[in-house]
């Protein structure tokens, strides 16, 4: 089914971007134009996805022109999913945003650039066009690697130039692949790739390619070994750009490995058993690499690549039930990981440091708001029935019923070590005595009310989605289960983009 609004979610994003750009130096209408245009963004991506899990999936032909000659969005229920989680976390980000960075950050260009990051992720979500896809990651790069850099401390550019690295890197692999798809095929629209990389005879020729899809996705979603410029980095920037990071940049690797590898490179026996491989490595030495660290949010970037490795797994497994319990988990990382940072940011707020050895008595001092936190770290973790449970329930299933225990191994590990890492933060952060050596620097304490309720509000909006997709699990488990028949079954998919089934 056609419809021209398809695109709703990037315009809203790209004009609010524009419109701010009018007030560079003016902070103020800045901060309204953000938190007004992410309302409306959030908005509109629920209109959209209520749209497509109605009628189907929905198609646009940029220019009129017919796919899969001209560029074609597609919008179905993986891509609208994503758009929404992303819409609500950029939301919540914006609120925070607005009170818990630095006016001199703003001054720089902050809220512009991170409209057109969020315009780039929802462009990747709803292109098409394989080269279209490659051009939306470009505008991802360049806004997060700008977004690194705000305010230019030596910590910052450090972790800067590894992440820019090592994603020009990740370019390179994926704009090779596209280059050998399209000579092969004479195609870059990936609904007519699926149909036309099938009468390619040369098999040994497409695993090469898929291969270099998968280095270069799998950089990005830093995936083992290619994971360590993300610890390396992302407790660099501020808290606001972290939890963007961490929340959205990851799983737009994700959505490309599930989204490429499901409709153009059907995995086989041996990409199955590298995704395997890859998905149980990542998980132990991210779950490793979050033991020994103190810093809170070096904590939770190890966390992040830990947790990419059960996405990882579910796709190797590639059955409907594992690829259910990939896309909730999917759903419920996004906005667990977005929420941590900024409890992070909130942390720093509080106390002036993220060293948990300098850290202590966030209970005593504040209850309620020690409380609220618990609740997304308690998600995390995955206590019954909260929203990180639930799909380690469908993973663990297909794991045993695929006879892949080395996979059931690596989710008891990782699923350990959360849960004693995540205690022993709580036990350092939050339960044990302040420190009385004078090194605590409360600025939380002397704000204004406003400012206040404006940095709790965000965490508290995104821990009631939490406990939404927790607590209604039944809701989610329908979206998933939708969007896994999409994933095995591309048929529908392919109809609506060609106008197959007219």
């Amino acid at each position: 089914m056609i419809d021209n609004h398809l695109l709703a979610p990037v315009f809203v994003q790209l004009f609010t971007a524009i419109i701010q750009l009018i007030f560079w130096r003016k902070t103020i209408p800045q901060r309204f134009l953000s938190v007004g245009g992410s309302l409306i963004g959030v908005l509109v991506a629920i209109r959209l996805f209520a749209r497509v899990y109605q009628d189907g999936i929905l198609t646009m032909n940029a220019a009129n022109w017919d796919a899969p000659f001209g560029i074609v969005f597609v919008a179905d229920t993986l891509s609208t999913t994503l758009v929404l989680l992303t819409s609500i976390a950029g939301f919540a980000v914006s609120i925070f945003s607005s009170v818990g960075l630095s006016r001199q950050r703003m001054l720089y260009g902050y809220f512009p650039i991170f409209h057109f990051l969020i315009m780039g992720l929802q462009g990747a979500f709803l292109t098409g066009d394989i080269f279209n896809l490659y051009v939306f990651f470009e505008v991802i790069i360049i806004a997060s690697f700008v977004l690194m850099t705000l305010g230019g401390r030596k910590a910052q550019l450090e972790g800067a130039v590894k992440y820019m690295s090592m994603n020009i890197l990740a370019s390179t692999f994926f704009l090779t692949g596209i280059a050998i798809l399209y000579a092969i095929t004479g195609t870059l629209n990936m609904a007519d790739l699926a149909l036309k990389i099938q009468t390619v005879q040369n098999k040994a020729l497409i695993g090469i390619t898929s291969c270099f899809f998968l280095v270069g996705f799998g950089i990005k979603s830093a995936v083992f070994p290619l994971y360590y410029w993300l610890p390396s980095s992302y407790h660099t920037p501020p808290s606001v750009v972290a939890a963007t990071f961490g929340g959205l940049l990851t799983k737009v690797g994700i959505y490309a490995l599930l989204r490429v590898f499901s409709l153009i490179f059907i995995p086989d026996e041996f990409t199955r058993n590298l995704l395997m491989v890859l998905a149980i490595f990542t998980i132990i030495t991210g779950a490793f690499g979050a033991l020994i660290k103190t810093n809170v949010r070096r904590l939770f970037s190890y966390l992040i690549v830990c947790h990419i490795g059960f996405m990882v797994g579910g796709l190797a497994m590639f059955s409907h039930l594992a690829l259910m319990g990939t896309i909730f988990y999917l759903i419920h990382d996004i906005m667990v990981k977005t929420n941590m940072f900024l409890m992070a940011g909130l942390i720093r707020q509080l106390r002036g440091t993220l060293d948990m050895n300098n850290l202590g008595g966030l209970y005593k001092e504040y209850p309620k708001l020690s409380l609220l936190m618990a609740v997304v770290l308690f998600s995390l973790v995955g206590i019954p029935p909260l929203s990180g449970f639930w799909p380690k329930v469908f993973l663990f299933q297909e794991a045993f019923n695929q006879q892949q225990y080395f996979f059931v191994f690596a989710l008891i590990v990782g699923s350990f070590i959360t849960m004693y890492v995540i205690a022993k933060m709580w036990a350092q952060v939050f339960w044990k005595d302040a420190p009385t050596d004078g090194t605590i620097e409360d600025r939380f304490a002397p704000m204004q009310f406003y400012r206040k309720a404006l940095m709790v509000l965000p965490i508290a909006i995104l821990a009631g989605v939490t406990l939404y997709i927790g607590l209604n699990a039944e809701v989610i488990v329908r979206v998933a289960e939708k969007i896994s028949d999409q994933l095995i079954d591309t048929t529908p998919y392919i109809d609506a983009v060609l106008g197959l089934n007219k």
